[in-house]
C-alpha cells in the first residue's frame, strides 16, 4: 500500500545535508524496491534543498516509519519534522519524464 513521507529540514543545515547525502543515496539505492518515487524539495532556483518527499510501497504505517527512521538523514538529525501519511494514487502520467537536473 502506498505511503507518503514528507520531511522538513532544520534551518541552517545545508552543510549537514551535504555531509549525509552520500550515505543517504546509498540507503535509497539499497531500498529502491520500496520506492515509488522520491526526491528533495528545492528552492525556486532548483539549488537549495529544504526537505524531501518519499512515496513508498510498504505494508503499513509501521514499515513506513521504520523506513524513514533508518534513513541517514533522519539518523543524522537533519529533520525538524517528518509527516507520514497514507497515499492514494489518483493520476500519474508515465509518458512524461521529469528533468532530474
Amino acid at each position: 500500500m502506498p505511503w507518503m513521507i514528507e520531511t522538513f529540514d532544520k534551518p541552517g543545515c545545508a552543510e549537514l545535508r551535504s555531509q549525509l547525502r552520500p550515505e543517504h543515496l546509498d540507503y535509497l539505492e539499497a531500498n529502491k524496491s520500496l520506492l515509488l518515487a522520491c526526491g528533495a524539495k528545492l528552492d525556486d532556483e532548483g539549488e537549495g534543498a529544504s526537505g524531501g518527499l518519499y512515496l513508498l510501497d510498504v505494508n503499513g504505517r509501521a514499515q513506513a516509519q521504520s523506513f524513514i527512521e533508518q534513513d541517514p538523514f533522519f539518523k543524522g538529525n537533519l529533520f525538524a519534522r517528518v509527516v507520514v501519511t497514507r497515499w492514494r494514487k489518483a493520476y500519474l502520467d508515465r509518458r512524461n519524464t521529469l528533468n532530474e537536473g
